[in-house]
């Protein structure tokens, strides 16, 4: 199994980040993406990626684009210099707490998206209640031969078939599929299959049941895996196989 969106190097795991990462792999988790959110949070995933054998992104969140540098290239270069990073993001629009004005946002969105075209990086898009804005803007930027994945997508089914089949691109699925709530994610899960799905945790939010309310941990993806087979109807051996390799051809992962 791969967790394609953590943030291991959250202050959540400061007591026992070391435990937490041996914890996941003793569960199977082969590789973990820890993820940034601004400048300093996209070092501190670096270093952390660095000192656990991890892999990490760079990245903007919209929460946070009120304060993105007008230059992004130069900011991003010395961070996107370092092995350790597999993608740009997490970015995309936020409309539902909109803690940077949305045409902000839309800037630093835009801006992250050429960067990922010129690296040739995937991008690992945030988006919340903003569906239309954020499909126009990867009308106009994200061009054929571009990958990414649509972090936490918690969408119904004919989103999740204009991002796979307009886009390509895959649905990052987490603990939110194991909900009582979720019957239209299962839906929009059913509406594509297996093969653009790939596993995340986004932890320490959003552990999955039976974690429900407990800090969540890249172990935690194996209980959003034993749901996913259930509800696609596949072998556990498929959905984490299938998984494990969109998200490798996703980050170039060996």
């Amino acid at each position: 199994m791969i967790d394609s969106h953590a943030h291991v190097h959250d202050k959540a795991f400061d007591v026992d980040r070391a435990e937490v990462v041996a914890r996941a792999r003793a569960a199977g988790v082969d590789a973990m993406l820890t993820v940034g959110c601004d400048l300093a949070d996209s070092g501190r995933a670096i270093a952390c990626a660095r000192e656990y054998g991890l892999r990490a992104s760079v990245g903007i969140h919209p929460h946070e684009a009120k304060d993105a540098p007008e230059d992004l290239a130069a900011a991003f270069a010395p961070l996107l210099a370092d092995p350790a990073v597999a993608a740009i993001g997490e970015t995309g629009l936020d409309y539902y707490y909109d803690h940077s004005p949305r045409d902000a946002q839309a800037r630093v969105l835009r801006a992250q998206m050429r960067l990922a075209r010129e690296r040739d990086l995937p991008l690992i898009f945030h988006h919340r209640d903003a569906f239309d804005d954020f499909v126009a803007i990867l009308r106009d930027e994200f061009v054929p031969g571009m990958r990414g994945v649509i972090h936490c997508f918690t969408g119904d089914a004919e989103q999740a078939k204009i991002y796979v089949g307009e886009f390509d691109l895959k649905l990052g699925i987490g603990g939110v599929l194991t909900f009582k709530t979720a019957d239209g994610l299962r839906d929009a899960v059913r509406a594509v299959g297996l093969a653009p799905l790939i596993l995340e945790t986004d932890c320490p939010y959003l552990a999955p049941i039976p974690h429900r309310g407990k800090r969540n941990e890249p172990a935690f993806v194996a209980a959003t895996a034993a749901k996913l087979a259930e509800v696609l109807g596949e072998p556990l051996v498929a959905v984490t196989a299938g998984t494990a390799a969109a998200a490798r051809d996703l980050f170039r992962l060996p």
